[in-house]
């Protein structure tokens, strides 16, 4: 069975064993499958489509998380437009609401080109394409450099600030990752202020005290992570970087369960 295939050379990657050439020309095309399906129905229309597609992607970062082997597969996929995971997720369920379409008499009739329609993104479904982009960035760095130029820290801190606590916890994990190897969004980062807005966040009672306490240690985290340079002070391996960098805030659900167990003792997890 394919599927048992896929798991066995899986398993034998990170065992330490190499995968032979046809094992990784398998799991090659196992990889690129479970993208191009999420990716299909992560630019639908529908939002319920949107978000089985958003977690069908969230299932191949984690098996793409499992294995180095895996991992260098996802990278490598990035390289190809249809199989690229930020662009779709910037243009559907990350996308700015334009507002209801107006469809004309001349579009009914079919006089017209017809007008796109599309769902708005729910609450979950932004949360869910955060975890997704917040996983691609650690897996690829071409991600995060995509990422840059749809302007993602901007868009991450307008939904810090005006979303609910679900997308707010998403948002500043996200924004760690896109962080973690580019220079470019760190500066975005400090041009639209965003240790400010956080600060705001921390000093408002309003605000849910899960996400206060979130936004503090990200704060702490980022002064102790980041050094002048605007990169992070050393390189982590994809797997293992959200546990270093962000062990004190809710652990993604991109990241394998099986190496649950090495979380760093004594560190707080807000769910």
């Amino acid at each position: 069975m394919p599927g048992a295939a896929a798991g066995e050379e899986a398993a034998a990657a990170a065992g330490g064993r190499r995968p032979t050439a046809s094992e990784r020309r398998r799991m090659y095309r196992d990889l690129a499958q479970s993208l191009r399906c999420g990716l299909r129905d992560a630019s639908a229309g529908f939002s319920f489509l949107r978000l089985r597609g958003l977690r069908a992607l969230l299932r191949a970062l984690r098996s793409a998380a499992a294995a180095d082997a895996d991992a260098r597969l996802f990278r490598h996929s990035q390289a190809l437009r249809d199989l690229q995971v930020v662009p779709v997720l910037f243009e559907h369920s990350l996308r700015r609401a334009q507002g209801d379409a107006v469809v004309t008499v001349g579009q009914v009739l079919g006089i017209s080109p017809a007008v796109k329609l599309s769902n708005p993104a729910t609450d979950s479904e932004v949360a869910l394409a955060l975890r997704v982009l917040e996983g691609c960035c650690l897996l690829c760095r071409d991600c995060a450099a995509a990422a840059h130029r749809y302007d993602a820290v901007k868009v991450l801190l307008n939904n810090l600030m005006t979303r609910g606590t679900l997308e707010q916890k998403a948002c500043l994990d996200t924004l760690l990752a896109l962080m973690v190897d580019s220079s470019e969004n760190l500066m975005d980062f400090k041009e639209h202020e965003g240790l400010d807005k956080i600060g705001d966040l921390v000093k408002d009672t309003q605000r849910d005290d899960n996400v206060r306490c979130s936004c503090d240690l990200y704060v702490l985290k980022y002064i102790e992570r980041f050094n002048g340079s605007g990169l992070a002070k050393k390189s982590l391996r994809p797997y293992s970087v959200w546990l270093e960098l962000a062990g004190v805030m809710a652990q993604p659900p991109w990241i394998n369960p099986a190496r649950k167990q090495s979380r760093p003792i004594g560190k707080v997890a807000f769910g």
